[in-house]
């Protein structure tokens, strides 16, 4: 959808920000740009909307040059999300996503219907539409700014470190709600982030800029993770590779039988590790009964640890089994707990896999 051809960005004083880019953009998923600071990552996204003007080369969208048509006609043609969402802070939520379809010359009920569509879509409120941005939180600021760049209903959608502001459990939501968002109206995106897990959480594909506006590499998370370009990619994408590339790594394993208990109910002692549950089923944490014995209490339960599903990647079934203090990692299906597995179950199926050996490419430091 979006191609790079020979594209520099140079600036007066002699800075090249982006050197010689060549890229495709492809159309329907999401595509990350990813690097350390100063790699011209934003100034790429940038020339997309030509917020900043590429010095040589072409961008096209659909095999259209972007030169073609008005600057500010093409910003409005495309959404745009930047850090800390840049809400007008005298205009209520409402108001501030209409800006857009208003810009476009949509009457005023239309460009309300679409507003309030945007806004639920992100998970707000009516009533939080009527209030303004410092009445939300940072992460609801941020959902806002999402909304505003869905509401006139463009195919193409730019986000500049999005997330960056708001904190790790509001960031990993957003992220969940991004992705939802793009597969359920199949917009493209493209997203700057510095962050390698955020990238390889959210993109489709992923392109690793490198310091000097060049590209390092632009490949899937799973082949960016098995088959590093060069030393520079190896040690940005991070030394953990190799347990990262196992959240693209779909195995088999039967969860164990788990008994569990509820609480009030008799533990014995020198009985390990149990699971408790409530009525309905639904894990609360584990008991140690190793060297105690009696009615469970709320008091002594102990974390859960992290939760996988049966047809979870092997990342997340390991990560609950390493994460849970009694090393078994909690399976639930349809709001109940259907058993539990280890690391050892985990790694099991992992050296069954047919492509076991390419899985295992990533275990290398750099």
């Amino acid at each position: 959808m979006i191609r790079f051809e020979h594209v520099t960005k140079r600036y007066p004083d002699g800075t090249v920000a982006v050197d010689d880019l060549s890229l495709e953009v492809p159309r329907g998923g999401i595509t990350v740009l990813v690097g350390p600071s100063g790699c011209g990552k934003t100034t790429t996204l940038r020339m997309v909307n030509r917020m900043v003007e590429p010095t040589e080369g072409r961008i096209t969208i659909d095999d259209d040059d972007i030169t073609a048509r008005p600057a500010a006609e093409l910003r409005r043609s495309i959404g745009y999300v930047i850090q800390h969402a840049g809400l007008f802070p005298h205009r209520t939520v409402l108001a501030n996503v209409t800006t857009v379809p208003r810009l476009l010359g949509w009457d005023r009920p239309r460009a309300r219907t679409a507003a309030m569509e945007a806004i639920e879509k992100v998970g707000l409120t009516a009533d939080q539409a009527r209030r303004y941005p410092a009445q939300l939180s940072g992460g609801q600021q941020q959902r806002v700014g999402v909304a505003r760049a869905l509401a006139s209903g463009p195919d193409l959608v730019l986000m500049d470190e999005p997330f960056s502001a708001v904190d790790p459990l509001v960031r990993a939501d957003l992220q969940q709600e991004v992705r939802r968002l793009q597969r359920d109206l199949g917009i493209t995106v493209v997203l700057v982030t510095h962050d390698i897990d955020e990238a390889l959480t959210l993109g489709d594909s992923v392109a690793v800029m490198r310091q000097g506006g060049h590209l390092a590499q632009f490949a899937t998370p799973a082949d960016l993770l098995a088959e590093p370009a060069d030393d520079f990619v190896a040690s940005f994408v991070g030394k953990d590779r190799g347990y990262r590339a196992l959240g693209f790594a779909d195995v088999r394993v039967t969860p164990r039988a788990e008994r569990s208990v509820q609480v009030g109910e008799q533990v014995r002692a020198g009985s390990g590790w149990v699971l408790v549950t409530d009525g309905s089923g639904m894990p609360l944490g584990w008991v140690d009964g190793t060297g105690w014995g009696g009615p469970v209490r709320e008091d002594r339960l102990h974390r859960l640890g992290a939760v996988a599903g049966p047809d979870d990647s092997a990342r997340a079934l390991l990560d609950a089994a390493l994460s849970s203090p009694s090393g078994r990692g909690v399976v639930m299906a349809d709001g109940r707990v259907v058993g539990t597995v280890t690391p050892e179950d985990v790694l099991d199926a992992l050296a069954r896999r047919p492509d076991a050996d390419r899985v295992g490419q990533g275990g290398d430091a750099s």
